[in-house]
C-alpha cells in the first residue's frame, strides 16, 4: 500500500463519472489527500480484494472541514433562498437517477449487498432528495396572538448550523442521504464522517451534489480508518463550531458520542441499535407473514437496524411457519449460535459460514431467555423463533429489552392490532408489513434505540431551532 492517496485506481476508473478524483477526501469543495498523506485500504467483503487506497483523514483534516462548513453556513442559510435550495436538491435527484447504475455497482463493490438491493438503496436514498426538495419551501413558523395591544409574537425556525453526520456501513448512501437532504433543505452545512468500510459511496454522493450545484464548504467528507475514527468523532462532538451531531450506529457508540457532546450542549440525533420483535398471531395470513418476515429479516443479509431480530410465533401455528460485512460480524454470529445451541436451541436450517464473509440464512428454534441470542441484536441472516401462548405474554416479552426501534405484528384481528400497536414500546410498527421505511415517514426509536426522528416533516425538526421574536409597534 502506498503512503499517499491515489488518483483513481484501475478498479475505480469505471466509476469516473461519480468518482473522477478517486478516493481523495472532499473538503471545502476540493478533492485532497489527508494532511498526513496516509491512506487506508477499502476492501471488497466478498473476496477481501483491495478496491481503493483512500485518504486517511485525522483531526487536523476534521478541523479544516469544520472551519469550511462554518464559513459556508451564513451564505447557504441566509443568502440562498429556500427556492434555490429546493432547485439544487431537485437537480441532485435527477443526477442520482442518471447515475443509479454506477452508484449501485460501487455500493455493492465496497459493501457487499446484492446489486438488486444496492439499486433499491439508491432509489431509497434519492427519495429523500425528492421529498426534501419540496419540504425546503415548507419550513413554517407561527404568528401567536399577543396578550397585550400593539405587540406581535413570532416564532420562526432557523437552520441550527454546522451538522456532523456520522454514518454506518450497512446503508452507506441512504443513511447519509436521509440526514443530508433534510439538513441541507433548511440551510445547514455538513461534515460527513462515513464508516471506514464504505467511504466510497459517501464520496460519490458528495460528487453528485457538487455537480448539482452545492457550493464549496457546504458538504465535506472525511474518510478514515478505524483508528482515526474515534478521535475524529470526539473532536466533532466537542467542537464549539459543530452545532449538532446526527449519528446512526450502535447503541454503545451512540452513548459515547452523547457523553462527548455534553460539554458543548449541542443537539444530538441518534438512530441506534434495534432488537425488533416480529409477532405472528393465530389469525395472521401466514403467506403474508412469511413474506413480511423474509423482507424484514433477510434484507441486506439481516444487517439492518430495523431487521426483525426476535420472531414470536404463536404455538398453534409455529410448525407451519416455516454476506456479512466483515469477519468481526461473522465471528459474533457464530458466538451467538454456539451459545444458543449449547443451551438447548436447535439449528433447523443453515448455521454455517460460507466463503469470504458470507453466512447462510439460518433458522433457530427452541430459544429461551437465558440465551444471548434472545437479548442481543443479531446483525446477520439468523432468525430465532420464540413460541408464545397469549397476547399479554408476548407483549411483555417483546418489551423486555432496552431497545425500542421497530416492531412488527401480523394479525387480522383489528381489536388486537389496536391493543398491541399501542402496547409495544417501539418508535415504529409495521402491521402486516415487513418493509415500512420511506421518505414520507418519521424514522426513529425509543428507550436506548435513539433520540429524534429522520424523514418526513419531523426530520426537519432535528436541524432547525425555534426563535421567538416579540415586536412592539
Amino acid at each position: 500500500m502506498s503512503d499517499t492517496a491515489e488518483m483513481p485506481s484501475s478498479t475505480l476508473k469505471q466509476f469516473s463519472s461519480i468518482l473522477p478524483r478517486g478516493s481523495l477526501a472532499y473538503i471545502n469543495g476540493n478533492w485532497a489527500e489527508a494532511s498526513s498523506r496516509s491512506v487506508f485500504p477499502v476492501t471488497n467483503p466478498f473476496n477481501n480484494d483491495i478496491v481503493a487506497s483512500t485518504a486517511n483523514c485525522d483531526v487536523d483534516d476534521a478541523r479544516l472541514a469544520v472551519k469550511s462548513a462554518r464559513n459556508a453556513f451564513a451564505k447557504w442559510s441566509r443568502e440562498t433562498t429556500a427556492r434555490d435550495r429546493s432547485a439544487i436538491l431537485s437537480k441532485w435527484f435527477r443526477i442520482i437517477e442518471r447515475e443509479k447504475e454506477n452508484l449501485a455497482k460501487l455500493l455493492t463493490l465496497e459493501q457487499g449487498k446484492p446489486l438488486a438491493e444496492a439499486k433499491g438503496e439508491i432509489d431509497y436514498s434519492n427519495s429523500f432528495l425528492d421529498w426534501y426538495s419540496g419540504e425546503a419551501r415548507r419550513v413554517y413558523g407561527q404568528v401567536v396572538p399577543a396578550p397585550v395591544l400593539n405587540r406581535e409574537h413570532l416564532h420562526i425556525r432557523e437552520a441550527i448550523g454546522v451538522v456532523a453526520l456520522i454514518t454506518p456501513w450497512n446503508f452507506p448512501t441512504a443513511m447519509i442521504a436521509r440526514k443530508a437532504a433534510a439538513a441541507l433543505s433548511v440551510g445547514c452545512t455538513l461534515v460527513i464522517k462515513p464508516a471506514e468500510d464504505t467511504p466510497l459511496s459517501a464520496l460519490a454522493f458528495a460528487q453528485t451534489g457538487e455537480e448539482a450545484g452545492i457550493p464549496k464548504g457546504v458538504i465535506n467528507v472525511l474518510p478514515s480508518d478505524r483508528s482515526n475514527s474515534a478521535s475524529i468523532g470526539k473532536f466533532l462532538c466537542e467542537s464549539t463550531d459543530v452545532d449538532a451531531i446526527s449519528f446512526t450506529g450502535s447503541t454503545a457508540v451512540g452513548k459515547i458520542l452523547l457523553s462527548q457532546s455534553a460539554s458543548t450542549v449541542k443537539r444530538v440525533c441518534l438512530e441506534l441499535g434495534g432488537n425488533a420483535p416480529l409477532i405472528v398471531f393465530p389469525s395472521a395470513d401466514l403467506d403474508v407473514a412469511v413474506k413480511g418476515t423474509m423482507a424484514s429479516k433477510f434484507r441486506g443479509s439481516g444487517q439492518t437496524c430495523v431487521s426483525a431480530n426476535r420472531l414470536f410465533v404463536h404455538s398453534s401455528i409455529s410448525k407451519e411457519f416455516g454476506p456479512l460485512i466483515n469477519d468481526r460480524a461473522v465471528a459474533k454470529t457464530e458466538e451467538l449460535l454456539k451459545d444458543a445451541t449449547d443451551k438447548g436451541a436447535k439449528i433447523v436450517l443453515g448455521g454455517t459460514r460460507g466463503t469470504g464473509c458470507c453466512f447462510e440464512p439460518t433458522l433457530v428454534t427452541g430459544i429461551t431467555t437465558d440465551m444471548r441470542i434472545a437479548h442481543e441484536e443479531i446483525f446477520a441472516p439468523v432468525a430465532a423463533i420464540h413460541e408464545f401462548e397469549d397476547e399479554t405474554e408476548v407483549v411483555s416479552r417483546a418489551n423486555s429489552t432496552r431497545s425500542g426501534l421497530a416492531g412488527y405484528l401480523f394479525s387480522k384481528d383489528q381489536s388486537q392490532i389496536y391493543r398491541v400497536t399501542r402496547s409495544l414500546q417501539v418508535g415504529m410498527i409495521g402491521v402486516n408489513e415487513g418493509l415500512m421505511s420511506c421518505a414520507e415517514a418519521a424514522f426513529g426509536g425509543v428507550k436506548e434505540s435513539g433520540l429524534g426522528r429522520e424523514g418526513a416533516g419531523q426530520g426537519i425538526d432535528e436541524f432547525t431551532q425555534w426563535k421567538y421574536i416579540c415586536q412592539q409597534y
